[in-house]
């Protein structure tokens, strides 16, 4: 009964789409900046001291994005281009209110709203769609990133991305200048152009002003891809000979189980991948018996809800043009591919354990300017001692950029058992997911949205089984507004995917409205309501989740935040839940169901102290007993070197007897020493009860050249209740990108 309204709710947005897609108001004229050709390269040592750089027409006159979007930067600054047939070179001045920059880290890829720096956006096709992101922060650290989806969302960066570029920077008084050289190999774009879609942008956090060359609405993300203007070169960009790389490790590592009672075990692995360019605008992505053990550990996460929790893909060979492959579906209720997934498998007792990669390939870009392509294969080995057989892990997918900034994408996804003989009787031989997808991104910015319908098959299963969503948003300077719905099938299934919950039908509504004070300390007051509900399949559409939050959000200019949210929720359960995952609890029972509300107060620090502070506290109803929450960050920073922060998540959860009640601690201290920008050391310390853990992470990384990089890493991990030693390692790896 219930999927005809959500039927009819996916045509009527579609019919919404196609009309505003290629109706939407044009954007408004771009601003246009100047590249000047030169032979003569310029030093990166952070000083525009050369007569090249006086040649160069300034690009300037910035706009105030925060606290107001509709006046000049109070503090401006200077960028200027340069090129020549190997280099991008950009130039930056950057004035201030005083001496006191703030700058966090000299570590790579340092969050730029805690740091002052000037970063770019280069839509290097002039999509829309895709953009490479580079910044700096006054003694020329580095960021980089890429962004996918039009930049309209967070999600839509990936800041894990890494590539080879330079740049240096110092500070005079009140300014800083820095200089960033860019090869052009590092990049793709069409060959012979004389244009790029550009943005400057900048963080200036003692004004606590936010600015940027081409002028962005404030109610949205600096990195949406509509507002950017235009960088013309004075001739057109040299062919795009683009590097060859191949990067070599090795990994010795030394470790001991002490749950198994072995020996101390001794390893080394060696690997490499190999990066080649396919044209001026294709990546071909090569990998051998890859190391796919991060230096770097997870998050420990204290999950109390029902539900898996997705963490983010860090593995260099998942990251180039990744959103081709990821960004179908939805990231939160069902992702068909989430890369995370290879190199993992479930043993005979349900564990995830590592499951090594013998090899595999990865090609993506484009194939002209409007159509792009992906396609990707692993071969995992057989693990016959925990019953997990051989596995090839495949994707192709394409998306087409239609009316302006939209996209339509279609995908197939394949994972197979290449060893049928080792499957255990209900092993899936194989399985398969294919899909299409539409995304709306309109010319004025305002409207956006997201529709699919996606289908699996397992060998078992002959019939088809469905996933579909559609979404519209519309987000003005007042308003901000989306409506979803959603269908999951019960059997609807990608063992490469994320797919948290299955078989339910999802209604979402959320309407906020924000309000611009004239005066006072307060920059924005937002006030929203959100509504949820969950309809279950095998209940016959049965409503088992309800919630409704009501939300007040207080921006203050010295960009300090304060949010209040009331909830009132409904849960069926429709398995037996334990919150707590105690031992020998009794949990919840299926079939029972719940109705209570909460509580939430969350405040943010400004950003500028050397001591800021971020926490969320929780009090109210759970379930049949009641909740005490507190969450939050402390963090102490003496800048540029060292920098201390602390994680904690505290919950005590009082269910009514005969149901377990506990308290539920995670502490996560992190001690950073950045002494140069090619080294650091850092220590992070995880406690948590929850998951029973105690974990220790030490690494030293020394980046001794571009990319290429040096690591000792230990790691002891600990029992939390009897506070035994359950493994403890030891890992020196190295790896090196050769230029070809």
């Amino acid at each position: 009964m219930l999927r005809w309204p959500i039927l009819c709710h996916l045509s009527f947005l579609l019919c919404l789409s196609a009309f505003l897609g290629p109706n939407a108001l044009l954007a408004q004229n771009k601003k246009q900046a100047f590249a000047k050709h030169i032979t003569d390269s310029p030093i990166i040592d952070g000083y525009l001291d050369e007569d090249i750089w006086k040649e160069a027409a300034p690009l300037q006159n910035f706009t105030q994005n925060f606290p107001t979007d509709t006046l000049p930067a109070q503090h401006q600054t200077k960028v200027k281009f340069l090129y020549d047939d190997q280099f991008l070179y950009i130039g930056i001045v950057a004035k201030s209110s005083g001496e006191d920059f703030v700058v966090s880290s000299l570590r790579r890829d340092f969050r730029g709203s805690t740091t002052d720096n000037v970063s770019f956006f280069f839509d290097t096709f002039q999509d829309g769609v895709n953009a490479y992101q580079f910044g700096v922060n006054p003694y020329g650290a580095q960021r980089e990133s890429l962004v996918s989806d039009g930049g309209i969302s967070r999600s839509s960066f990936n800041p894990n991305w890494d590539v080879k570029w330079f740049s240096d920077g110092h500070i005079d008084g009140d300014t800083y200048m820095a200089e960033i050289a860019i090869p052009f190999y590092s990049l793709k774009y069409p060959e012979g152009c004389t244009q790029w879609n550009i943005q400057a942008y900048r963080f200036d956090l003692q004004s606590n002003e936010r600015s940027t060359w081409s002028r962005v609405d404030q109610n949205q993300l600096l990195s949406n891809l509509g507002y950017l203007g235009v960088l013309n070169f004075e001739r057109p960009l040299p062919k795009n000979n683009s590097t060859y790389y191949f990067i070599p490790y090795a990994n010795l590592a030394q470790s001991k189980d002490y749950n198994a009672d072995t020996p101390m075990t001794r390893d080394t692995k060696v690997g490499f991948d190999v990066k080649v360019p396919i044209g001026t605008q294709m990546n071909l992505d090569l990998t051998v018996n890859p190391d796919f053990s991060n230096v770097e550990v997870d998050d420990l996460i204290n999950n109390i809800s029902r539900f898996e929790v997705s963490l983010p893909e860090k593995r260099q060979f998942f990251l180039d043009n990744s959103d081709l492959f990821s960004s179908f579906g939805n990231s939160r209720d069902v992702s068909p591919f989430f890369s995370r997934r290879i190199g993992i498998a479930r043993d005979a007792d349900g564990n995830n354990i590592q499951n090594d990669i013998i090899g595999g390939f990865r090609l993506s870009g484009k194939l002209n300017s409007k159509l792009r392509l992906g396609a990707l294969s692993l071969q995992t080995k057989e693990d016959a001692a925990n019953g997990i057989p051989s596995n090839n892990n495949s994707m192709l997918a394409i998306q087409q950029r239609v009316f302006g900034r939209s996209q339509v994408g279609l995908f197939l996804i394949n994972r197979e058992t290449t060893d049928k003989a080792s499957l255990e009787d209900d092993d899936q031989a194989f399985n398969r997911v294919m899909g299409l997808d539409y995304s709306l991104a309109s010319a004025n910015n305002k409207w956006t949205g997201k529709f699919f319908a996606h289908s699996s098959i397992n060998d078992n299963d002959s019939q088809n089984r469905w996933s579909g969503q559609a979404l519209m948003r519309f987000n003005n300077r007042f308003w901000n507004i989306f409506t979803l719905g959603l269908f999951v099938d019960d059997a609807f299934n990608s063992d490469l995917g994320f797919i948290p919950r299955k078989g339910f039908i999802k209604k979402a509504d959320k309407v906020t409205r924000t309000f611009y004070p004239k005066s006072g300390s307060v920059n924005t007051y937002q006030i929203g309501c959100y509504n949820e509900f969950y309809f279950t399949q095998d209940l016959d559409f049965k409503q088992t989740d309800h919630t409704i939050k009501f939300e007040y959000i207080v921006n203050y200019k010295d960009q300090s935040r304060l949010e209040a949210n009331y909830f009132s929720r409904y849960v069926y359960l429709f398995d037996d839940f334990d919150p707590t995952r105690s031992d020998g609890g009794t949990p919840l029972p299926m079939g029972s169901d719940y109705r209570y509300n909460s509580w939430a107060l969350e405040y943010r620090s400004t950003l500028a102290n050397l001591f800021t502070w971020g926490a969320t506290a929780t009090v109210g109803e759970f379930y049949n007993g009641r909740i005490t929450g507190l969450k939050g960050r402390i963090n102490f920073r003496q800048q540029p070197t060292f920098n201390l922060s602390v994680d904690f998540d505290y919950n005590d959860i009082r269910l009514a007897s005969p149901y377990p009640s506990a308290k539920l601690f995670l502490v996560a201290p992190k001690l950073e020493w950045t002494f140069t920008k090619n080294l650091f050391w850092s220590n992070f310390i995880q406690y948590s009860n929850f998951s029973d853990n105690f974990g220790i992470n030490s690494r030293l990384q020394w980046r001794f050249a571009p990319m290429s990089d040096l690591f000792l890493v230990y790691n002891d991990g600990y029992d939390t209740v009897n506070f035994y030693r359950r493994y403890r390692s030891i890992n020196l790896k190295l790896n090196y990108w050769f230029n070809i």
